[in-house]
């Protein structure tokens, strides 16, 4: 399976206990999906391999995790390595509700100046989240903040948003 088809669940962080044992980080909101979660894909060396376990205890999002068939040595050696599981097991979202990956390439629809590009990628920063908007050559950065976004259009592929006063002025003058 290629990464590309995949999502990061988290990363396994440390060991955990003498029995090959290890936590793992999920960095998703609701951590509680995945307790019932046997087998994900870890990166070893660029490829992704199969990792078969039962998750032992959950604590808020930190799950410890036994992994089957594995020494607590060999254990050890994948702290540190992310976890990943396909991009089809995600639940599906409604509403306003979406994935950062299931936008790039939706139109940005505002409420005042209308079709103001397409969504190029979403850079994550610790703050928030921006869309990266390109119109043209000009690129457009629009928080990803729900008072902003209005509606999200699937079958459209569009993001109907109300951007602060004033935000794509300043772009659109620069250019």
């Amino acid at each position: 399976m290629d990464k590309k088809e995949c999502y990061q669940l988290g990363r396994i962080t440390k060991p955990f206990g003498i029995k090959g044992q290890v936590v793992m980080f999920l960095d998703v909101d609701t951590p509680e999906d995945y307790l019932d979660l046997d087998s994900a894909l870890v990166e070893v060396k660029g490829a992704l391999v199969p990792i078969f376990f039962s998750i032992d205890n959950l604590n808020g999002n930190k799950a410890v995790a036994t992994i089957e068939e594995m020494k607590p040595e060999e254990a050890l050696s994948l702290v540190g390595h992310d976890i990943y599981l396909p991009i089809d097991l995600l639940p599906k979202l409604s509403g306003n509700q979406f994935y950062f990956h299931e936008v790039t390439g939706f139109s940005v629809i505002d409420e005042e100046y209308g079709d103001i590009g397409t969504i190029q990628s979403i850079i994550e920063y610790p703050a928030q989240p921006l869309f990266q908007i390109m119109k043209g050559e000009t690129e457009i950065l629009i928080p990803v903040i729900d008072p902003v976004i209005q509606k999200v259009d699937r079958d459209e592929k569009a993001i109907h948003i109300k951007a602060p006063a004033g935000l794509i002025d300043l772009y659109l003058q620069s250019s």
